[in-house]
C-alpha cells in the first residue's frame, strides 16, 4: 500500500481506461452506502479534482451524505491487466439540475435522461493497493443503455421529476437529499 496526495499522469489513465467505479459515502450516523457507477460519465478534471454526472437511481444516498459532510472515497478496481486497486479520498459538493451552475457543470457530459447530479471531489488523500484479490473479468456492454437510459427516457422530464419526489427526497436514514431544491 502507497499513498499519495494527488493524482499522476498513471492514475488518471488507469481510472479513465475502469468501466466501473465505487462510490462510499457515510453521514455522522446511519448506514454507509457504496454504490457502484459506470457509462464513462466521470472526468478526472485535474490532478486534484474528480467529477462525474450522476444519473436517477431508487435511492439517492450520496446527496444525503454529502449534503451533511462532504467525505468521500472512490475506489477502482483493475478486472482486467495488472492487479490495481486506487482509492480516491476527499471532500465532495454537488450541483443539480435546479442549481444556477448547472448548464456549466453538464457541458463536458452527453444529454443522458435522467441525469440527476454532477459530484465534485476535491482530493485530499491517494492511495493504491495490490488488487490481487479482485477477480479478472471481461467488460461485455453497458446494461444502462438498455435498461436504465431508456426507463428514464420514455419517463420524460416530468416523469423523472416525479419519480424524484417519489424516491429520492431522503436517503434511507431520513436525510434530505437536496433534489427538489427546497431542502
Amino acid at each position: 500500500m502507497a499513498t499519495f496526495e494527488k493524482l499522476n499522469k498513471k492514475f488518471t489513465q488507469f481510472i479513465e481506461n475502469q468501466h466501473v467505479f465505487f462510490v462510499a459515502t457515510a453521514g455522522r450516523d446511519g448506514r454507509v452506502n457504496v454504490s457502484p457507477k459506470g457509462m464513462g460519465l466521470l472526468r478526472v478534471i485535474d490532478n486534484d479534482h474528480i467529477s462525474w454526472l450522476n444519473l436517477s437511481g431508487s435511492g439517492n444516498e450520496t446527496a444525503a451524505h454529502v449534503l451533511e459532510n462532504g467525505r468521500m472515497t472512490l475506489m477502482f478496481c483493475a478486472f482486467e491487466g495488472d492487479a490495481t486497486i486506487l482509492r480516491v479520498y476527499g471532500k465532495a459538493g454537488l450541483i443539480y439540475p435546479h442549481d444556477e451552475l448547472w448548464q456549466d457543470a453538464i457541458a463536458d457530459y452527453p444529454s443522458v435522461a435522467g441525469s440527476r447530479q454532477v459530484f465534485n471531489l476535491k482530493i485530499d488523500l491517494v492511495q493504491t493497493s495490490c488488487g490481487s484479490g479482485v477477480p479478472i473479468m471481461d467488460f461485455q456492454k453497458e446494461r444502462a443503455d438498455e435498461e436504465l437510459v431508456p426507463h428514464y427516457e420514455q419517463m420524460g422530464q416530468e416523469g423523472v421529476e416525479k419519480y424524484w419526489r417519489k424516491k429520492n427526497l431522503l436517503s434511507i436514514d431520513g436525510k434530505p437529499t437536496g433534489i427538489n431544491g427546497s431542502d
